[in-house]
């Protein structure tokens, strides 16, 4: 709902309101939905107000969305410290599947919501590989210092597209009317992890018997 006229947002707290207000929009009509004059009214301001710190439309979307990013890499940062790569690894991924079902708005703008152009909005683009890196540096340690960039990136996308995929079902309306058990429910996450496990980790193991043997 608008704010009240009679309690107007200080213009030092103006481009942190923007952004509030425009999660408050895009909650309730949707992103395409999003606009500056609608922004404004709801924080009782002139039209004009917002673009003081955002000159359009899109600008004020890919602060939304960095923001997104920032909070979903603090999230995943504070999964705790493991030092076992695969427990590390077990526990950054439980950590993204908690973000994406407690926060499913922010999951969406993420990574569902067309990008604004990447060019004129580098600040986005970055806090988005910052949190791919997270999982980089992840399974750099798993792979050992010597690992390939390739096969770091290679395994980083598969781990990704899984707990994406995932995330996307257990977020849509179709999962629940599949009459899956509240036990399948409970185990989908763990039983991902596991695989993922299985499948890096198989394959690992079978890449070091078919080694050559030095002579």
């Amino acid at each position: 709902m608008p704010r009240k006229k009679d309690a107007p947002t200080p213009p030092q707290d103006l481009r942190d309101a923007c952004v509030e207000a425009a999660r408050e929009v895009i909650a309730a009509h949707g992103v395409e939905n999003l606009s500056l004059r609608d922004v404004a009214r709801r924080l009782g301001v002139s039209h004009q107000a917002p673009y003081r710190h955002y000159p359009s439309r899109d600008h004020l979307l890919a602060e939304v969305m960095r923001r997104c990013f920032e909070r979903f890499a603090a999230f995943l940062d504070a999964r705790g410290t493991h030092e076992e790569p695969r427990q590390d690894l077990e526990a950054l991924g439980r950590q993204y599947m908690s973000f994406a079902q407690a926060n499913p708005l922010e999951y969406r703008l993420m990574f569902s919501t067309p990008w604004p152009q990447a060019a004129e909005h580098p600040d986005l683009a970055r806090d988005a590989t910052h949190t791919f890196d997270i999982l980089r540096r992840v399974l750099h340690r798993v792979h050992g210092v010597r690992a390939k960039r390739e096969a770091v990136d290679l395994d980083a996308l598969y781990i990704w597209s899984t707990l994406h995929g995932l995330a996307g079902v257990m977020n849509g309306n179709c999962i629940g009317q599949l009459a899956l058990s509240a036990r399948v429910h409970q185990k989908a996450v763990e039983h991902a992890m596991s695989m993922v496990d299985r499948g890096l980790f198989s394959r690992e193991a079978m890449s070091i018997q078919n080694a050559p043997i030095a002579r």
